[in-house]
């Protein structure tokens, strides 16, 4: 059939070029004059396979992806991971969105990219949790515990030293960021009521055994002050066993992400820089990070899902040292007993 139609088309043009008439060709062989001046063209143009079909497919298509972007997206991948970054999809996201480069690409585009050219580097094999079996805390709805750990002593150029107050909702893995001059007993009031004022009031809060948070080692029955302001708010703290982070993996995979994609990221020459680029990062984390432990979801939709309502502090300002002692509540330290 195909053979038919490509002699048609030699034989249209031969009889043109012999003298003959278009209206008397076309009338002829059943075909429009914008047919037969077609294939006229394409021979004029000397071109070999002229009486071939083409593709019409067009050169350019809307939905694909240019050649640039794709240029683009390879090029930070390869920039972040040669300075030991996060490479993936966000992060590369997010240093396109800094570079302000338009048009910006889709999550998902920027994915099919690093799958079409390998770069994926994926976890093979189950995790298996080493170490002694730990009591496993709530996480199933927002607030039910939340992770928080005290990154420092860090510095400013100047040098300007400050500690920076991490805390994390297991469930939604929203975060709160609070950047603080010193750990000192008030610092860390201050500290947990700001980010409680944002993030709401958890009824479990894990940490490590920082002077700061439980107290003098020498008198574990005087309560430090997280412990006294979680107990007069009706919150349960549970220190992890000592010299054990992976206890709090959540909120050091966190503080992980916190250094490289923030402090060794941005340019901070004072304390009003850093307050308000924490705020920044606190924000674009909890409404742009996706996370699969939450279907994919960002933070802040994963808690819009949630029908639980909120706790927040009642006060404006933060409670001041030194909290009266409290006289109900409970809060737990986990220790490894052996058995002799």
């Amino acid at each position: 059939m195909e053979e038919e139609i490509v002699q048609y088309r030699i034989l249209a043009v031969e009889r043109f070029m012999n003298g003959e008439s278009a209206e008397a060709i076309c009338t002829s062989l059943g075909k429009s004059r914008a047919w037969l001046y077609k294939w006229i063209k394409r021979y004029r143009d000397q071109d070999h396979s002229w009486s071939q079909c083409r593709s019409r497919t067009p050169h350019t298509s809307q939905c694909r992806t240019s050649s640039e972007i794709v240029e683009i997206v390879k090029m930070i991948r390869l920039s972040l991971y040669n300075q030991d970054l996060f490479c993936g999809a966000q992060a590369i996201l997010w240093e396109m969105e800094d570079l302000r480069i338009q048009p910006l690409p889709s999550m998902r585009t920027i994915n099919r990219i690093l799958s079409r050219y390998e770069l994926t580097h994926r976890r093979t094999g189950k995790y298996e949790a080493k170490g002694t079996p730990y009591p496993g805390l709530p996480s199933l709805a927002p607030n039910q515990t939340h992770q928080a750990d005290l990154v420092g002593p860090c510095y400013l150029k100047g040098p300007i030293r400050f500690y920076s107050l991490n805390v994390i909702d297991t469930a939604t893995l929203r975060c709160g960021l609070h950047p603080t001059p010193d750990k000192s007993g008030q610092t860390i009031l201050a500290g947990f009521w700001a980010i409680w004022k944002r993030m709401g009031i958890p009824g479990h809060i894990q940490v490590d055994n920082a002077m700061s948070f439980f107290g003098s080692p020498t008198h574990p029955r005087g309560m430090g002050p997280l412990i006294r302001l979680c107990l007069h708010n009706g919150v349960e703290p549970w220190f992890i066993p000592m010299a054990e982070p992976w206890r709090n993996g959540m909120i050091e995979s966190f503080n992980d992400r916190y250094q490289k994609l923030f402090l060794a990221k941005q340019v901070m020459l004072s304390t009003n820089d850093l307050e308000s680029g924490s705020l920044a990062f606190e924000q674009r984390h909890n409404s742009r990070y996706r996370y699969s432990k939450i279907g994919g979801k960002t933070p802040l939709k994963a808690l819009a899902a949630s029908p639980v309502k909120l706790r927040f502090p009642e006060a404006v300002e933060p409670p001041r040292q030194r909290l009266k002692k409290p006289t109900t509540g409970r809060y737990h330290l986990v220790r490894l007993v052996r058995s002799e």
